[in-house]
């Protein structure tokens, strides 16, 4: 069989692969790219993009509740098959589109196996190639206990066709919570089972208190330290077998969701036959982006091994990689300030440093902490929960960390970016002046020594 060589082989076609593969087309190298699913990667065809349109329409309906009775008659009726069909708007031309930007490419429609350091199978043809980029992003974590392989993921939730009416989440990580969120909004009975003593662990323990108790006041039963055992098939529904405490406990419900945790999409590469290195953070790279045992392998994206799985991240990581197989290692990638978001309502947000980090990295740290939700813009809202922790290094007086929950903390969390990446005192940050009334001008309050 005559093996078809290319100068660069990207695996993956999400922000990461495209960018990777536009970068050296555009320098005149013959390029081709597969991927196992629909072209177009997870953030736009089954993750940020159409979770964001769903949600907003729990976050009507969670506006129109806070409301009720002052001035809201009655909570409004979501037509779910109707939202679903807006939400495939901005999903279905995804994959068309994106292989159309990629015409000039070798396009493969399959996840290659590595057969050797320069060559891999795919479509049952053996390509070489100069160069391979892997971008092929996380996956949802595999579950091992018994009658895991009927647990959905939220590619189902995604999907659904109508809104259960029970639904049990084993795992209370980010994409967890904010589903746990959308559907008990919508009239799901939700359970949340987590092996740990509390939810996101990564957020700030004081914020995620408060979210879940607002989550627990529209229905939702948290399940902490609590090891699953087994899934069993009903007639109706489902029943997960957990043990807390010692005992053997039960839930049923019409749908279980598997929320563990994602893990790098590694598996079925066959990296051990070309000499590429991994691990559970996913493939190792250098700060090129290169692999750190194969020279002529590039990994970037959630699946390499440097900094958080977010798509802008993504996007800055292809480019690099590209510019570097082009070019020559040149550029490096270097871990920028990245907020994150919990999209629930209230949303959780968080920039820069924990308490935890920032008190082992500076000898006093002054911690703004406080609970806002009497303050002007929660009122107006009814809102259940505003909270907020800012750090700051006592010394230089300089904003190093902020966390927030609100309903707009997705935003207002960039005016924290803004000032830790350009190294704000908290007196800079006081002069400046925002729209009134809003939660941006709100954030100066926060820094306010309490009297």
């Amino acid at each position: 069989m005559e093996t078809k060589h290319y100068n660069v082989f990207v695996i993956g076609s999400g922000i990461a692969g495209q960018t990777a593969a536009k970068a050296c087309l555009e320098a005149g190298l013959s390029v081709a790219i597969s991927d196992k699913r629909e072209f177009g990667g997870t953030c736009s065809t089954r993750g940020c993009d159409p979770k964001k349109v769903l949600i907003q329409f729990a976050d009507l309906v969670q506006n129109a509740k806070q409301l009720k009775n002052l001035g809201i008659k009655k909570t409004p009726k979501v037509k779910w098959k109707t939202v679903q069909k807006f939400k495939k708007s901005f999903t279905k031309p995804v994959p068309v589109n994106t292989e159309k930007t990629l015409k000039d490419l070798g396009i493969y429609h399959q996840s290659p196996k590595f057969k050797n350091e320069n060559e891999l199978v795919v479509e049952g043809k053996t390509i070489s190639a100069d160069t391979f980029v892997i971008a092929t992003g996380y996956v949802a974590r595999d579950l091992e206990f018994k009658g895991a392989d009927v647990l959905k993921t939220s590619d189902t939730i995604l999907k659904l066709k109508k809104i259960p009416k029970s639904a049990v989440f084993i795992g209370s990580g980010y994409v967890g919570m904010e589903f746990c969120y959308m559907l008990s909004t919508l009239g799901c009975k939700v359970t949340m089972v987590e092996v740990g003593e509390r939810a996101l662990a990564p957020f700030d323990a004081f914020l995620v208190e408060k979210l879940t108790e607002v989550l627990e006041k529209n229905g939702v039963k948290f399940i902490f330290n609590a090891t699953p055992t087994k899934v069993e098939k009903r007639k109706k529904n489902k029943k997960l077998t957990y043990e807390k405490d010692g005992k053997t406990k039960t839930v049923k419900a019409r749908k279980i969701f598997n929320t563990a945790g994602r893990v790098p999409a590694i598996d079925k590469l066959d990296l051990e036959n070309a000499n590429i290195k991994a691990d559970e953070t996913g493939i190792l790279v250098n700060d090129f982006m290169q692999s750190v045992s194969h020279e002529n392998v590039y990994a970037c994206g959630d699946v390499s091994s440097k900094s958080l799985p977010l798509t802008p991240l993504s996007g800055l990581q292809g480019y690099i990689a590209g510019h570097n197989i082009v070019n020559g290692n040149k550029k490096e990638f270097q871990d920028p300030l990245v907020p994150s978001v919990v999209f629930t309502k209230p949303q959780l947000a968080s920039v820069g440093y924990s308490e935890e980090e920032a008190k082992s990295r500076y000898k006093n740290v002054v911690v703004y902490k406080g609970d806002a939700s009497e303050w002007y813009n929660a009122k107006k809202e009814n809102a259940e929960a505003y909270a907020y922790k800012i750090l700051v290094n006592e010394r230089t007086k300089k904003i190093v960390g902020a966390h927030l929950l609100s309903s707009q903390a997705n935003e207002t969390i960039n005016i924290f970016a803004t000032a830790i990446n350009n190294d704000m005192t908290v007196d800079d940050f006081k002069k400046m002046i925002f729209t009134y009334p809003s939660y941006a001008n709100d954030l100066k309050s926060m820094l306010k020594d309490e009297d």
